[in-house]
């Protein structure tokens, strides 16, 4: 994968990860969540860490299959008949 690939999928993923934090816990206290019935022990900031790496890595697989169907059949097909052809 190019690094041009890698914007296209990591900075819409990025933004919108931000937007979905912002948006959850503007109505959700970190300080109030359980886990299978578990208190989270958890510091507010560790919480929205882990919270938007999840939301940024769930918005990457989207945006990378998404650029995966906007690729031409032909081309997909091609790479799969001729892996050494160029992207």
């Amino acid at each position: 994968m190019h690094a041009k690939q890698l914007r296209w999928i990591a900075w819409p993923a990025f933004l919108v990860a931000a937007v979905l934090e912002a948006m959850v816990f503007a109505v959700l206290d970190p300080q109030s969540l359980t886990l299978l019935g578990w208190q989270v022990d958890w510091s507010r900031s560790t919480v929205y860490s882990v919270s938007f790496l999840i939301f940024w890595c769930m918005f990457m697989l989207c945006s990378a299959i998404t650029l995966q169907l906007a690729y031409p059949p032909t081309q997909v097909n091609a790479r799969l008949h001729h892996p050494n052809l160029p992207e």
